[in-house]
């Protein structure tokens, strides 16, 4: 009669503790896939834009091609080598004829 009383708590322990655990477990699975999902959808895509040449926009003369650094680095648009150190445009950027006649990019 004692090895029934026995099993009865043994039964009983587990299902206490065994069934909260495994829905932890199946909440953490499930938790952890969403965040992998989410990471994917967030993640940052590169798009390249063509460099339009902001001096030919602007009509700037050799001397002040000269001073531009981003007339000296010319695979990237000015506006992007303006950016931040946080990635955000200056004021300017957004404003200017430059970065408002640039093609859209679009991702593929």
């Amino acid at each position: 009669m004692e090895w029934i009383y026995f099993s009865n708590m043994l039964l009983g322990l587990l299902l206490r503790i065994g069934i909260p655990l495994v829905i932890t477990l199946v909440l953490i699975w499930a938790v952890r896939r969403l965040d992998e999902h989410w990471r994917d959808d967030g993640a940052v895509v590169a798009v390249r834009v063509k460099n339009t040449g902001c001096w030919k926009i602007k009509g700037c003369d050799e001397k002040d091609r000269a001073k531009c650094t981003a007339h000296a680095n010319q695979d990237i648009p000015c506006w992007q080598h303006f950016r931040r150190d946080d990635g955000t445009l200056r004021s300017g950027c957004i404003g200017c004829d430059v970065f408002r006649q640039a093609p859209v990019p679009v991702l593929t």
